[in-house]
């Protein structure tokens, strides 16, 4: 059976997204966490902070494909300065980007109602499929929204 990725899906996963406190939502294509291949649609908002990662106790690539909105994909350091970024929009042309394994990364969503296509190198097993910086402030922390305003500010383009 084919599985659709269609405007009916997105406007739902963006509604999903809206009322979530962490203003966005996943939805996975994956059927098992045991998958090699994972595959997930990201419904994001401005303001929701994912912690830079990198994926290195499991060598994990990713792929992210712009659908709808605008994202900007950082990555850093290992002291946490930026290194390089894209910004992800129909603007720019730039619609997608692979980040290799052990690369300390985020997205940062800068439309409201961004879509990401990720495809992602399985099993994903929570305990060892990220590491979170310690240069950075966790999620749900204070610091939070002026850790992201300052990058912002950093990747004008």
């Amino acid at each position: 059976m084919l599985i659709k990725i269609s405007t009916s899906e997105l406007d739902l996963l963006k509604t999903q997204a809206k009322q979530s406190q962490r203003m966005r939502k996943n939805f996975n294509f994956h059927k098992h966490p045991d998958d090699l291949l994972q595959r997930m649609l990201h419904a994001m908002n401005p303001g929701t902070y994912v912690q830079p990662h990198k994926h290195e106790t499991s060598d994990k690539r990713e792929v992210f494909i712009l659908l709808e909105g605008k994202v900007a994909v950082v990555e850093f350091d290992d002291a946490g300065a930026i290194s390089s970024f894209i910004i992800l929009s129909h603007e720019t042309g730039n619609f997608g980007v692979e980040i290799p394994e052990r690369t300390w990364h985020m997205l940062i969503a800068l439309e409201e109602n961004s879509v990401v296509y990720e495809v992602k190198d399985g099993p994903y097993s929570p305990a060892h499929d990220k590491d979170f910086a310690t240069w950075a402030p966790k999620e749900g922390e204070p610091e939070c929204t002026e850790y992201l305003s300052n990058l912002r500010n950093q990747i004008k383009p």
